[in-house]
């Protein structure tokens, strides 16, 4: 697997990628890796977009789909509503902690609110995440992640070595706007995530401080863990988890 990390010479690559389109980076990496290549989806506002990109080129492609265990009701629902339609292959990892447990081990005294929001994503979406992924092994991954999202993202590549991953994380979207992606859910008669019309414009779980609505003006990830200066999950960063504001 070592060697995997020489194969591509990215630095040439990528800039012939981020011309070529969403559409075609989709169809270059299925068929670099055929079987090898899965992708994440949290099923979160606008998965559907890439859902929809990839399950065209590879109708059976594993999409992996983290249960942290306090995920909102409405995304198990809108999971079911895509896999019905689309006739998904989704890979459902779950955290090992039974959700109370670890509220009461945690000294998390309010089920709404978590007092430590670093803890509980390292041991509920990315120990499960991580687990996906050595399991699997896959030779690349599919993300829908774009650099208009967050601070954090806005340096992502088509393709990147994922280190952590030991595999290549793919980025089709990177340098899509708001208005693309909403512009492809209408051309494709795709669904948001049913809380998007709450003003949730992106989805995470569901306590208050992870996962709250927009207000005008504020970008579409304000509302994830709010005021705590945490910006990512930590699932999409490709080298350690030491590296990422979290």
């Amino acid at each position: 697997m070592a060697a995997l990390a020489d194969v591509l010479d990215l630095p040439v690559l990528n800039p012939l990628l981020e011309r070529s389109g969403a559409e075609r980076i989709v169809q270059w990496a299925a068929a670099e890796f055929g079987e090898q290549l899965i992708m994440s989806s949290s099923f979160g506002a606008e998965s559907a977009v890439l859902i929809h990109m990839a399950t065209r080129l590879v109708p059976r492609i594993r999409i992996i789909f983290i249960d942290t265990g306090y995920l909102f009701p409405e995304t198990f629902a809108f999971m079911e509503e895509l896999r019905r339609r689309f006739d998904l292959n989704v890979w459902t990892y779950r955290t090992r902690n039974d959700p109370f447990e670890y509220l009461k081990r945690a000294g998390e005294g309010e089920a709404s609110y978590r007092q430590n929001i670093e803890s509980c994503c390292a041991a509920n979406k990315n120990e499960p995440f991580e687990r996906a992924m050595r399991d699997i092994q896959p030779s690349a991954w599919l993300r829908g992640i774009r650099r208009n999202q967050s601070e954090t993202r806005q340096a992502v590549e088509a393709v990147e070595w994922s280190a952590r991953y030991r595999c290549y994380a793919i980025s089709p979207l990177a340098g899509w706007t708001t208005r693309e992606t909403r512009q492809y859910m209408l051309e494709h008669d795709l669904p948001h995530h049913p809380l998007y019309e709450k003003g949730f414009l992106s989805v995470g779980c569901n306590p208050t401080s992870c996962t709250r609505p927009v207000q005008i003006g504020e970008d579409s990830r304000s509302g994830r863990w709010s005021a705590s200066g945490k910006i990512e999950c930590g699932i999409n960063q490709v080298d350690s988890l030491d590296s990422a504001r979290l």
